[in-house]
């Protein structure tokens, strides 16, 4: 069910923060169900995507220790889980939630299952459905609590988060070289694309950076911040983030996923904790 991936699920959680709106318990308990609701399906997709990648898996050095691949986990088991996660994500939309988030968690669920069956198999395509669902995630949130997501804010995450989706390719295609294969199992791409999807994806991570000095600009957040000038003080941080991400890839040293490596990589938490420090010092 891989739970550790529920933390991505953290960004509906974004409008929330970036509005100022912690103190309201009811579109705080909002956001909350509506992690619930999308973890459930996520991981209801994550375990038909191992069902439906069984065989690549198994070749895979690292997947297929996953407990379907390896045989730990009975397909009948597998499938019940889907079916209860599926249930329990519907009744919270259908009691809890409004109307405009139930139908974000169902482009959700369409999307990243089309990703699993077809879109990854697809070079570029792949890359722009994965960025696409996490900037949806955002979107999600600001409908669980009723927040306005500005469209610099959506735009942001579009370029930042198509930067890491190159990422986790460039770290399959660097794996794939070291193990002196010709193309990456399951997915489109070829090593020969490695330099290409260096250049793209540190290209799109410096793009995101310019889309938010544009944010810190709009109207919205002039009105938030007491000194939102400050917050340009945030741009270095995250050119140096982006910058600190490529070159561990270029090292060989990025997992799989971006986000679990962010996740765990002290570099990344002491950026955050930059950001975190001038957003306060801003409001």
């Amino acid at each position: 069910m891989r739970l550790y991936q529920w933390v991505k699920n953290l960004l509906l959680m974004v409008p929330i923060l970036l509005a100022h709106r912690t103190n309201d318990m009811s579109a705080l308990v909002m956001c909350l169900w509506g992690m619930l609701a999308f973890s459930l399906v996520a991981s209801s997709v994550y375990v038909v995507n191992d069902l439906a990648d069984l065989e690549h898996d198994r070749k895979h050095p690292r997947k297929r220790f996953r407990p379907l691949a390896h045989g730990d986990l009975s397909v009948a088991t597998a499938r019940s889980i889907v079916a209860i996660c599926i249930v329990m994500a519907s009744f919270i939309c259908v009691v809890l939630m409004p109307m405009s988030f139930t139908l974000w968690l169902l482009t959700y669920a369409v999307v990243t299952s089309a990703y699993s069956f077809v879109l990854k198999r697809v070079v570029l395509v792949d890359v722009i459905a994965l960025a696409g669902l996490y900037a949806l995630r955002v979107a999600a949130g600001g409908a669980a609590a009723k927040v306005e997501v500005s469209p610099w804010l959506l735009g942001f995450s579009l370029f930042l988060f198509m930067s890491l989706a190159f990422l986790k390719r460039y770290a399959e295609l660097r794996d794939t070289i070291e193990r002196e294969g010709t193309h990456v199992s399951g997915r489109g791409y070829h090593v020969g694309d490695a330099s290409f999807v260096l250049v793209a994806g540190t290209a799109l991570g410096f793009v995101a950076v310019m889309v938010f000095t544009m944010y810190v600009n709009g109207p919205q957040v002039q009105a938030l911040y007491h000194h939102p000038y400050r917050l340009w003080l945030i741009a270095p941080c995250l050119v140096y983030w982006v910058s600190h991400l490529w070159l561990t890839a270029q090292r060989g040293s990025m997992h799989d996923d971006p986000i679990v490596f962010a996740a765990r990589d002290k570099h990344s938490w002491a950026v955050g904790a930059a950001i975190a420090a001038i957003a306060i010092s801003a409001t």
